[in-house]
């Protein structure tokens, strides 16, 4: 009986010191810890600044479209009231009546390199 109690328990300790070696895995689908942080404070947090240029799409054969807050415009379209007037590969004008509005893909890039 001790050395069926004996190789019981060697067993035992045995998988424990397994599970004392175990890693914590991360899972690869969640974003990194750093953009889960929340802001400091209110002034930490970025204010929308009005309608978002996500892609331009120029094509071969004259077709120019924008998709602006994922709502695809072609060049003379109206978006909120306004027409596009204009496409290039890295910006579009908005015109509603005499109003201009220009809007840059990755807008954050185009600050800093005017700083």
């Amino acid at each position: 009986m001790d050395e069926i109690m004996k190789h019981a328990l060697s067993f035992c300790l045995l998988m424990l010191s397994g599970l004392a070696g175990a890693q914590i895995l991360t899972d690869p689908t969640q974003p990194p810890p750093e953009s889960r942080l929340q802001p400091a404070n209110a002034l930490d947090v970025q204010v929308s600044r009005g309608p978002v240029l996500q892609s331009v799409l120029i094509g071969s054969n004259g077709r120019q479209v924008a998709v602006i807050d994922g709502q695809t415009v072609r060049k003379g379209e109206k978006f909120n009231g306004a027409t596009l007037v204009q496409v290039s590969k890295n910006q579009v004008v908005l015109q509603n009546g005499k109003n201009k509005q220009i809007l840059t893909l990755f807008p954050e890039a185009a600050d800093k390199a005017a700083h």
